[in-house]
């Protein structure tokens, strides 16, 4: 969970920041081809899956963050989902299960951040504009110019006494 926090928040004031739309597409774009390739190899419970996918879309564009893995590894921030499945398979866990989320997290950032930058490469993945509607506000007026406030916030600022004098 902590996990699953810490990235979401990450991703959503960093790469996505006024994105909310294209953000909650990588959601479904994520929970659709897990749950396709959920079904080929019997994973019931994705959730696991489902965050390894998130450090890994923040890992790779996010790759000069050092991090620092119970104080015993340094590394640099894209090979932390490969850390995390090392951790895991240490556990006695099975993989899989973080094979997913890596594969479902590569191949969102291959079609959104690789392939558009490619000589005859383009975007393959569009948010529709049905999500755009939902989740993005309209962009604010350029010459919207509000009314000066007496007091700003309502408050008697400034009728105290001077300190000091």
């Amino acid at each position: 969970m902590i996990f699953l926090y810490r990235y979401c928040r990450m991703l959503e004031e960093g790469s996505f920041r006024g994105r909310t739309a294209d953000f909650v597409f990588m959601f479904l774009f994520g929970g659709l081809l897990m749950t396709l390739f959920g079904l080929f190899v019997n994973l019931v419970f994705l959730g696991q899956a489902f965050t390894i996918m998130l450090v890994y879309v923040w890992s790779r564009r996010n790759p000069y963050v050092r991090m620092n893995f119970f104080g015993l590894l340094i590394f640099q921030a894209p090979f932390l989902p490969w850390v995390l499945m090392g951790f895991s398979l240490l556990l006695g866990n099975s993989i899989i299960v973080d094979l997913l989320g890596i594969a479902v997290g590569h191949i969102y950032f291959f079609l959104e951040d690789v392939f558009p930058n490619q000589p005859g490469g383009g975007r393959l993945l569009r948010t529709p504009s049905v999500l755009k509607a939902i989740f993005d506000t309209a962009e604010d007026d350029p010459n919207y110019n509000p009314l000066p406030e007496e007091r700003p916030g309502g408050f008697a600022w400034g009728e105290g006494q001077r300190l000091g004098g």
